[in-house]
């Protein structure tokens, strides 16, 4: 037994008039410094007291949020005690929001002990929002929580179907002026989150068809919103494409290249869509070497391509990949991120294990050991071919 999980979701063209609709008292809004210099925070504050709420901010999200910043907000929150509570960014800011829900209204988890297993009893006190700001992580659309433990430099995979948010806004005007590398990182994310989802060992009907359209919108729609951050229509179809992909893999689970990823981008802070979208045309070659070519040759035909053998479906695939990755500015090795070999050699050992034990790698259709594992990174590393 499994279930589809979803927001409500509010979309297009003046979405974040919604928030003049909801009914409550008192919002807590989680964002970034960042977001706040450019005007967003203060943009949602002000609809927000229109419609008579009390609003309270927390702003102190980082990248890849660690634990202790969960903890910290959450204390903000109990003291206000707010009945709708609201994430305004990108994908860590909406993960950290979301621990900090479940640490509100239970106060006695220890948010690295948030699992799919346990109930959590949420929205006797608060409801959320989640307002992306990005268009690639998917987070406001998924249950899942990414947060960073800073002492071991990992990445903890986390989360709970009870933490998925109520309400999704999307307004493709808040993506406008979103920087180029940004936009590339985060529309290759939700690239691969579409393709790991639609070919994970637990996809299935309700997620395929979601997963498909997003590759479709993404391959349409990134190279332009990319060299053109003003095409509002390419921006708004990535921003649909994001979540689209978000609800796919959110019912299906990622892959490898998400075990990969969260394991450089931990180590090297590497941002995830760069580091997910690296690892993905090795880990799909890795994947089509053990017989598993047919679930890529129906993504390729979705993007026109004909052909004699699933073998050859596979190979126009990843160089299609490639293709739009450079289009974008994507690196394609893991040398090209100006590591060094040395230092990525000492510490090869530790990305091996982190990958290893990361859930991600477990949802795989085929699960390395750790002898494969330590040759795939090393083939990443020197952009050579995976022959195994």
């Amino acid at each position: 037994m499994w279930y589809f999980q979803s927001p409500q979701i509010v979309y297009g063209e003046s979405a974040l008039s919604h928030l003049s609709q909801i009914s409550g008292q008192k919002a807590f809004l989680v964002s970034d410094h960042t977001l706040e210099r450019l005007g967003l925070v203060e943009k949602i504050r002000s609809l927000l007291q229109e419609n008579h709420f009390q609003v309270e901010t927390y702003l102190d999200v980082e990248s890849d949020p660690s634990v202790v910043i969960v903890e910290q907000g959450a204390q903000k929150m109990i003291q206000f005690e707010p009945d709708w509570i609201i994430a305004l960014g990108g994908g860590s800011v909406m993960d950290a929001t979301k621990a900090m829900w479940v640490l509100y209204e239970r106060p006695d988890i220890d948010p690295v002990a948030i699992s799919p297993v346990e109930p959590l009893y949420l929205r006797k006190k608060a409801r959320m929002i989640a307002i992306p700001t990005t268009a690639g992580t998917g987070s406001e659309a998924t249950w899942a929580i990414v947060l960073s433990d800073r002492d071991t430099h990992q990445k903890l995979g986390l989360g709970n179907r009870e933490c998925i948010p109520d309400l999704a806004i999307l307004d493709p005007e808040l993506i406008v002026n979103l920087p180029p590398r940004i936009t590339a990182d985060t529309g290759l994310d939700a690239l691969t989150h579409a393709i790991e989802g639609y070919t994970s060992a637990w996809h299935n009907d309700f997620s395929d068809g979601l997963c498909l359209q997003a590759i479709r919108l993404i391959f349409s729609y990134l190279p332009r919103a990319y060299h053109n951050g003003k095409d509002l229509e390419a921006r708004e179809h990535m921003q649909n494409a994001a979540t689209i992909a978000g609800l796919g893999f959110g019912n299906a689970m990622a892959a490898l290249a998400h075990g990969m990823g969260h394991a450089l981008g931990a180590r090297f802070n590497i941002p995830h869509g760069r580091a997910v979208a690296l690892f993905l045309p090795y880990t799909m070659a890795y994947y089509a070497n053990g017989g598993v070519e047919s679930r890529y040759r129906e993504i390729a035909q979705i993007l026109g391509g004909t052909f004699t053998t699933d073998q050859e479906a596979v190979r126009w695939l990843i160089d299609k990949i490639r293709d739009l990755e450079t289009e974008v500015g994507q690196p394609l090795s893991i040398s090209e991120l100006g590591i060094e070999e040395k230092t990525f050699e000492d510490d090869l050992d530790n990305l091996v294990s982190f990958a290893l034990n990361d859930s991600q790698t477990l949802m795989g259709i085929r699960i390395p050991d750790t002898d494969e594992l330590t040759r795939l990174f090393r083939v990443t590393y020197h952009g050579k071919d995976v022959s195994f």
